[in-house]
């Protein structure tokens, strides 16, 4: 699957779940085994789990494949690998402890996201094309 494509899939499940504060890094320049990283936070338990079995579903019944998914057990830090992009979904306290951003942030790629602004940056950092 394309990677525009697969990108799309995988927003639109979680927006469809209402994930909170979805951000895109493109590390294909930090990393051989993936393109992507999506950073999404869900409320709780139940909702971590519910976001990656969204995503699970979407991109499969786009004829993409989901490789594997970690952490449903505890639902604190969901991991969801679909092969060139990476999902974690985590809940507040563990995105803002970990801060994941620093690790994959170098560059935001911009994406439609759902709600009132209809193009956010996936990043507060300056897009560098």
């Amino acid at each position: 699957m394309d990677i525009r494509k697969l990108q799309r899939t995988i927003i639109d499940a979680l927006e469809d779940v209402k994930a909170q504060d979805i951000r895109v890094y493109d590390t294909s320049k930090l990393s051989e085994l993936f393109d992507r990283v999506v950073i999404a936070t869900g409320s709780s338990n139940r909702q971590t789990r519910s976001l990656a079995f969204s995503v699970k579903e979407s991109v499969k019944e786009k004829g993409g494949e989901v490789i594997s998914i970690e952490g449903l057990e505890t639902g604190e830090w969901v991991l969801v690998d679909c092969g060139d992009i990476v999902v974690h979904i985590l809940q507040p306290m563990l995105r803002s402890y970990y801060q994941l951003e620093g690790i994959w942030g170098d560059k935001p790629v911009r994406v439609k996201l759902s709600g009132p602004k209809k193009l956010v940056k996936a990043s507060e950092a300056p897009d560098d094309d």
